[in-house]
């Protein structure tokens, strides 16, 4: 009678799990029915500390903590130590308190054992770019709203609250406001009124704001004549502007910039450089922070400008940023950030990193990654990026001879539906960039272990598999998207489905994805070798005699990198076609297990969250096989070649998808109602 009582307990277990909505993220504790022992030592008056102490007084279940200011590192360094059952956590920073408070409180969560540990920043600013707009919208957004921009009103100020929160728990302490393609308005007194506000509920999870400008700002709201960063009065126009923002806010954490790129205005407008531009708006916000009354070590201001640049003229969009950037290093002021996409071309599943992270070496560099999805299948598709980064990690690590950056930059995926990222899946990508961002030798492995056992449940029937769907789920996406080296052949403008036939009358030719796969009856893939492009050369001598031989560049980057006979020999003995077939085949059959093993995962998990993210797994796996049949049958012309007889039929007519068109904008979430 037991045993069946059992069996019917995890059969009808959905039904008794507590109804969740996904708005707690992994941040799912119950509050304490009395205060937890907590005390500080070394705290005169902090709004930071303040926040530890109360996250702990409501949330931890164990003995007495006490949070201990001590030191004169500018770091957020913490230390840990449990002496019989008293924890005390360490540190010189306010921030560094917090991060031992919120790290308590995630050992709590995933079941560990408290021990004596040291934990240390990898980068010390670790900050979300939002691309919000001042009317709400989210420009590759597929989560909503924004959260701090509404359309003729003001943002949700318990919402913000939140979002500092879940932010400070995994170390995040900066955040843009705003979309790098900058409006003029953001610098006005209304909106500059609305920042001010935004920073104040904020600052007490530690974390500093941003804007991203207009470059051209003075001449739409100044009414100057000019932008020219070499003109007097705008050189003045600026320095008065950052002032005024600093006696708004005093610990204002300075400007993203895109300029000259997109058709952005820049400094390039003026026959000016982006040292130009840049290291003229450094000296206007190092003005305006001397002038303001700061706390005592609050970081000095910089300029985060941005490296995404590409002109239609431009042999191999690949190589642009470099050509561009390496004649200016040494160049930028000593708070100018060169900020670089972790790949040369756009946040492609897979790309080889950006060249300019092994070549810049008198000038900081950044690198910028995409939580947002706008290219691994918007807030449907589950594709944890945290494997993405350690791969960008560890090859920085092995062949760039010093340490390139100490800022790491990820665009956010955070929206106003109540589920925060448009799918409780997605929400991984925001946990794995703070803990990732803080420690960049943190495994994936790890980080996946951790959300799902905070954010679902600790039971290992559902946690081993479920990390073994994490973990496999960027690869997967490569495979039925692009895999070996293919990029950028999506659908165009809003980049959801495959399209790489798409080519429009009047477009950029590299807007184009026939400029990236080159297809054609001889072979597929860029040639970017020394017969090619030449971008290879771009690359220390240990990548680039990798890279420009065909044979032994990695086959993940293989087309990258070279133009490859449909014939050509792959390392396992097929050819490239029927590799291709395969590799593609293999990843429809890895989606379809996601969507087989979250139906058995029906037991642990409540059942508003259950059916939600199964109707994302089905449609990732539709998606799977629409990917699968687009490219391979597109290729096909080309190739001339039968697919391999143990590769299934497709599922779709190619005329047919050759006609689909999906109508949405850049700010909408594919509807799963207009798919095919």
């Amino acid at each position: 009678m037991n045993k069946l009582y059992l069996t019917l307990l995890l059969l009808l277990g959905v039904s008794l799990t507590k109804a969740e909505d996904g708005h707690s993220l992994w941040l799912r504790m119950s509050k304490n029915d009395a205060p937890a022992n907590v005390r500080t030592q070394g705290v005169k008056k902090s709004v930071v500390v303040t926040t530890a102490s109360n996250e702990l007084k409501q949330y931890w279940k164990g003995g007495q903590v006490i949070l201990s200011l001590t030191g004169k590192s500018t770091d957020d360094t913490y230390s840990i130590g449990n002496d019989n059952g008293i924890i005390t956590v360490t540190s010189s920073t306010e921030n560094g308190l917090m991060y031992g408070a919120y790290t308590l409180l995630r050992l709590q969560q995933t079941g560990e054992t408290v021990k004596t540990m040291t934990d240390s920043p990898t980068s010390n600013l670790r900050i979300l770019n939002h691309w919000d707009n001042p009317n709400g919208t989210v420009e590759r957004g597929f989560s909503g709203k924004s959260i701090f921009w509404k359309d003729g009103g003001m943002a949700d100020l318990e919402i913000v609250k939140e979002y500092g929160r879940a932010c400070a728990s995994v170390g995040i302490n900066a955040t843009v406001l705003n979309n790098v393609n900058a409006k003029p308005l953001m610098l006005d007194a209304k909106k500059l009124a609305e920042t001010k506000r935004i920073a104040d509920v904020l600052r007490p999870y530690g974390i500093r704001v941003f804007l991203s400008i207009n470059f051209a700002t003075p001449k739409v709201i100044g009414g100057l004549e000019t932008a020219d960063p070499l003109d007097k009065k705008v050189v003045e126009w600026w320095n008065k502007k950052c002032e005024e923002i600093y006696k708004m806010i005093p610990d204002f954490g300075g400007f993203l910039v895109k300029a000259n790129s997109e058709g952005e205005p820049g400094p390039m407008d003026y026959g000016r450089n982006h040292a130009d531009g840049a290291n003229m708006l450094a000296d206007a916000l190092n003005k305006g922070f001397e002038a303001a009354k700061h706390p005592v070590n609050t970081p000095k201001p910089i300029v985060m400008w941005r490296a995404f640049v590409y002109s239609p003229k431009g042999t191999d969009r690949a190589s642009q940023a470099y050509d561009e950037f390496m004649p200016l290093d040494g160049q930028f002021r000593d708070n100018v950030i060169i900020q670089v996409k972790n790949g040369p071309i756009d946040f492609q599943p897979r790309e080889p990193v950006s060249p300019l992270f092994f070549s810049l070496e008198k000038t900081p560099v950044m690198p910028e990654f995409q939580i947002t999805q706008e290219y691994t299948g918007e807030s449907i598709h589950t594709c944890f990026l945290a494997s993405m980064w350690k791969e960008f990690f560890d090859v920085v690590k092995k062949h760039a001879r010093v340490k390139k950056y100490d800022a790491v930059a990820g665009v956010a995926n955070v929206g106003d539906m109540r589920n925060w990222c448009g799918s409780d899946m997605t929400q991984v990508n925001w946990y794995a960039f703070g803990r990732m961002a803080w420690n960049d030798a943190i495994t994936p492995q790890q980080i996946a272990d951790e959300w799902l056992k905070m954010t679902y449940t600790t039971d290992k029937a559902f946690v081993e598999p479920m990390t073994d769907v994490l973990m496999e789920s960027r690869e997967a996406v490569v495979r039925y998207m692009m895999p070996l080296g293919l990029h950028h052949i999506f659908a165009g403008g809003h980049h959801y489905g495959p399209e790489p036939w798409c080519d429009p009358k009047g477009w950029r030719e590299d807007w184009k994805p026939k400029y990236y796969h080159k297809a054609d009856k001889m072979g597929i893939g860029f040639d970017r070798t020394m017969n090619g492009s030449q971008n290879v050369r771009q690359y220390p001598d240990a990548l680039f005699n990798i890279y420009n031989k065909v044979d032994e560049c990695p086959e993940q980057l293989l087309l990258w990198f070279h133009h490859v006979p449909w014939t050509h020999k792959m390392h396992n003995g097929e050819t490239l076609w029927e590799a291709l077939c395969h590799t593609y085949d293999q990843g429809v059959r890895q989606a379809e297990a996601f969507a087989h093993i979250w139906n058995l995962m029906k037991p642990y998990v409540d059942a508003e969250r259950f059916e939600a993210q199964k109707l994302n797994f089905d449609r990732q796996a539709k998606d799977a096989w629409w990917w699968r049949d687009a490219c391979l049958l597109y290729f096909q012309q080309f190739s001339g070649m039968k697919l391999p007889l143990d590769c299934p039929t497709p599922k779709y007519k190619f005329e047919d998808l050759q006609k689909y068109n999906l109508p949405i904008d850049n700010y909408t979430r594919a509807p799963f109602e207009k798919l095919p």
